[in-house]
């Protein structure tokens, strides 16, 4: 009966094209003046650099809430295709809240049983790790380090320890706990509100048009990196996990987990997914499976972020390797382990707001990144120059006099 209606018609939709950004500027900025501009960028650099700090006095609370409003754009289209056919928006709000939740509870689950596991083999390579620590130290004696400073390094080959690291990075147990409720309480919270979103932006176009063609690009950007990044990061996990277990090092769940987060890091990810396992490796099967491991990461990462996820994102992102790296960093500092995760997302949100919303703004977008006009330039130049040399190359074989130079005078004819 639901379908006789078209309630719930399974067909496959077409891509809808992007639109166009406004043409002109919105109603009020056509009467700001442009006069001191190098002191509108002074406060503006000063005004970030206080928004920075304070961000970064309330990551315990922020970088919760943005991991949650990620996770909803993310999970937008899948409540308005509910919609679309005929599911009340509560029961579709509630759908989509349910299964989020079932995603995050099914990988945190995997994460403690990753973890546990790693907790409950450490003590097995506490004496080869000490044997790791006396061998670098007495490498470190022969290269005139002093006593003090071996032993402190000495110290830190304590497996202990990385329990320590890994617990410090997570925030611990009360940290877990507090990020968790946060997170849940957000799911719950924003889809509902997200209902409204379609809605509110009509209302906002006819006075804001730049602004919601930003933040609209924006979601759209964030969806499209994040949906792939993410199918891209469970594959990258589960082959060098499979690969790990095959080779025997220790914990290769941990490492998977650790691989698929980290392929959410562009540039970084990669040394810090590759480096415990280089360890472990090392410690049951020495150097040639360290090698085995590197060519393994290194083909994976290199087929995966090189190859197939620039072609599938496209220009989603449209952000420069330095400024990416740099994002990278920045938001480390500023919101911890979850800043450099949500890094791209974060730096697309500050693009949106600072550039694609003002059409003066907008020209600055090849700087940063978005290179499309840029690369068709360039490769009209390449073929206009490989043309130039071409028709050089002709000339001297031909013993013609160049154009330039018609009287003889200059050139090997001339002096004949």
């Amino acid at each position: 009966m639901a379908a006789a209606k078209g309630v719930w018609p399974f067909r496959r939709r077409g891509r809808r094209a992007e639109p166009p950004p406004p043409d002109g500027p919105d109603p009020e900025q056509e009467a700001t003046a442009s006069n001191g501009r190098s002191v509108r960028i002074l406060l503006g650099l000063a005004g970030g650099t206080v928004i920075l700090i304070g961000l970064h006095a309330i990551a315990g609370i922020l970088a919760p809430t943005l991991l949650a409003l990620v996770l909803v754009i993310c999970a937008q289209p899948v409540r308005v295709w509910l919609e679309r056919h005929g599911t009340p928006s509560g029961v579709a709000t509630g759908a989509v809240a349910l299964t989020t939740f079932a995603l995050l509870a099914g990988f945190v689950a995997l994460l403690i049983i990753a973890m546990g596991q790693f907790v409950s083999m450490l003590p097995q390579y506490k004496e080869q790790f000490q044997q790791i620590g006396q061998q670098f130290a007495s490498w470190l004696s022969t290269i005139g380090i002093s006593t003090q400073d071996v032993k402190a390094v000495t110290q830190g080959f304590d497996p202990t320890k990385l329990v320590n690291f890994f617990s410090g990075l997570l925030g611990g147990a009360f940290g877990l706990i507090a990020f968790g409720v946060i997170v849940l309480t957000m799911l719950i919270l924003m889809p509902a509100d997200a209902a409204y979103t379609p809605t509110l932006l009509r209302q906002l176009e006819p006075t804001k048009p730049n602004l919601v063609y930003a933040m609209t690009g924006f979601a759209h950007s964030v969806r499209r990196y994040m949906v792939v990044t993410t199918l891209l990061g469970i594959v990258q996990g589960v082959i060098n996990g499979i690969a790990l277990f095959i080779l025997g090092v220790p914990a290769a769940l941990l490492w998977a987990i650790l691989s698929f987060l980290c392929s959410f890091i562009p540039n970084v990810g990669y040394f810090l997914a590759l480096v415990p396992p280089l360890v472990f490796g090392y410690l049951i099967g020495g150097w040639g499976t360290v090698i085995a491991i590197i060519v393994i990461y290194g083909i994976v990462n290199a087929v995966v972020q090189s190859v197939v996820q620039p072609k599938v994102v496209g220009n989603a992102v449209a952000l420069s390797q330095t400024l990416t790296f740099f994002s990278v960093l920045l938001w480390a500092v500023v919101l911890g382990a979850i800043g450099a995760i949500l890094a791209i997302p974060l730096t697309l949100l500050a693009r949106a707001i600072l550039v694609d919303s003002d059409p003066r703004a907008r020209i600055w977008r090849a700087a940063i990144g978005d290179l499309r006009e840029t690369k068709d330039l360039m490769k009209e130049e390449s073929v206009a120059a490989k043309a130039e040399r071409r028709s050089a190359k002709a000339v001297a074989r031909s013993g013609a006099r160049p154009p330039s130079d018609p009287g003889g005078t200059g050139g090997p004819a001339g002096t004949m």
